[in-house]
């Protein structure tokens, strides 16, 4: 399956929800995997311009799109994400590209 980075910032509503009820985070992590069937690989908390970097396995480009769209329109999170593609298929690829 498609692996893709997730780059998640906090609003001030969802700083609170998370100070106020740290478990959140793995009720959030349980619905996206029951409701969208994408899987945390990894997820990390992080500081600088982004609070946490989640590592995600989804069947599509369409999931990962359906569930950011639902997870930002809560108001508590903003969102970046991106298709990682393994180095040893990018290397394939470009081998591909040589002849």
């Amino acid at each position: 399956m498609p692996v893709f980075v997730m780059l998640t910032t906090l609003t001030e509503e969802g700083a609170k929800t998370l100070k106020n009820k740290p478990e959140r985070i793995k009720e959030v992590d349980q619905e996206v995997m029951d409701r969208f069937g994408v899987k945390i690989l990894a997820q990390y908390a992080v500081m600088g311009p982004y609070d946490f970097v989640n590592i995600l396995e989804a069947p599509d480009n369409d999931t990962i799109v359906k569930m950011a769209i639902e997870l930002n329109s809560r108001g508590t999170i903003r969102t970046l994400t991106m298709p990682a593609i393994e180095i040893e298929r990018l290397v394939e690829d470009l081998r591909e590209l040589q002849g």
